[in-house]
């Protein structure tokens, strides 16, 4: 940090926003030796399931005890109540962190990187005659408006980005599903409605007309909880009636938290200047799955990585590489649940169908590996053809919907 003519402070990168995105780009840009200042505005913790791969780890040198459990299976009930169970097998498990610690370590990790912290809001970006843009922020509700000058600003502040609707067109169109969970203490004994070792996925439309319910193990706790994008659906409503139906409306709650969650990229990443995003705040999390953290993360070291090299080349045309190499890794994927989740989520007769689908050894076998590898897997071309075939005779309605 430097002060420039007008006693403001200057910063290589201001990074708006903790959550694993905005931490992992503090963290890259203070390490590639950038003066950064992470904002956080504190007191938030993200509405998320929080599961994440065994290549989140491996990419990010997370350590094993970030993680609070890890379910070896998962399983699927449609509306019918149908439950299929999809055991993840010898190939890894599904990992589960609470954001309360996780966001937090990672923080602390891009501090020691060398990134500052500071606990403020976001309030908007100012120009004026010199060449870099003006950071306002307030460090207390209702304080006074404080200002701190950057040479590249990355917005990671979230779905429904400020940085993002300020900066770059047609943000404030970004498309979400509203998410609300609760966690609560999970029971001492395992049960047939909950096992400590596996996810349960309700596809039901009286729990979400257009997304999908929750529980999932974190331990000590569980969350429980929902999506969807209709605005007039009770989340609440819903979150309450699956706790009455499993049991666990007697197990305490912990907190309770929502948010909007993006499932659909910004066509832009970048201001062409000296703005980027990352995280929810380019939109990336996955359609149909909700997934996010392990997508915010590489989205977060790509945006930094990006607005690295325009740093050191003041090149700003590099700040558009993040957004092509995302899309170039993760955009087909992106692009096959987006069409899972508008054939298959669209009424409870397609959702007993796709339950039904979930039940083939091929569909999860390959499930499991795209999930663990985040790709396509394409070692069994046979198998992606038999389950093409299959995936069109349900949606035909060919075939019977269980067995």
């Amino acid at each position: 940090m430097t002060q420039t003519n007008q006693d403001i402070p200057i910063y290589d990168a201001v990074v708006v926003g903790g959550g694993p995105a905005g931490a992992i780009a503090a963290e890259e840009l203070a390490l590639d030796g950038h003066s950064v200042l992470l904002m956080e505005r504190g007191g938030r913790i993200k509405p998320c399931g929080g599961a994440v791969p065994p290549r989140m780890l491996a990419d990010f040198d997370v350590p094993t005890d970030q993680l609070v459990s890890r379910a070896r299976s998962a399983r699927m009930i449609a509306p019918s109540g149908r439950a299929v169970d999809m055991p993840v097998g010898d190939i890894g498990y599904v990992g589960m962190v609470d954001r309360e610690h996780f966001d937090e370590y990672l923080r602390e990790r891009a501090r020691h990187s060398g990134a500052e912290r500071m606990t403020a809001t976001f309030e908007k970006i100012e120009r004026d005659e010199h060449a870099h843009p003006i950071v306002t922020f307030r460090r207390t509700r209702g304080g006074a408006i404080e200002r701190i000058r950057a040479r590249c600003i990355v917005g990671a502040d979230g779905a429904r980005s400020a940085v993002a609707k300020q900066c770059l067109p047609g943000a404030e169109r970004m498309k979400c599903v509203f998410a609300y969970h609760e966690i609560v203490k999970a029971p001492e004994r395992d049960s047939e409605a909950y096992d400590g070792s596996r996810c349960d996925v309700f596809y039901q439309g009286r729990l979400s007309p257009d997304f999908y319910a929750w529980v999932f193990p974190h331990g000590d706790v569980a969350s429980i909880g929902v999506g969807s994008a209709n605005k007039g659906f009770s989340l609440r409503g819903a979150v309450s009636q699956m706790r009455a139906d499993l049991d666990l409306s007697r197990c305490e709650t912990v907190r309770r938290e929502g948010a909007p969650i993006p499932l659909k990229p910004l066509k832009r990443w970048d201001n062409g200047a000296d703005v980027i995003v990352a995280g929810d705040a380019a939109g990336i999390v996955a359609p149909a799955s909700g997934e996010g953290i392990y997508y915010a993360m590489v989205g977060g070291r790509m945006s930094a990585q990006a607005a690295g090299a325009m740093l050191r080349t003041g090149e700003t045309k590099a700040l558009r590489t993040a957004r092509r190499r995302f899309m170039k890794e993760h955009g087909r994927v992106f692009w096959v649940l987006g069409m899972m989740q508008y054939f298959w989520y669209s009424s409870d007769k397609r959702r007993e169908r796709f339950v039904s689908m979930c039940e083939d050894k091929d569909v999860q076998q390959l499930t499991w590996q795209a999930y663990m590898n985040k790709k396509l897997v394409r070692s069994k071309p046979m198998a992606h053809v038999k389950i093409f075939m299959k995936d069109t005779a349900h949606l035909l309605g060919l075939r019977a919907a269980s067995s």
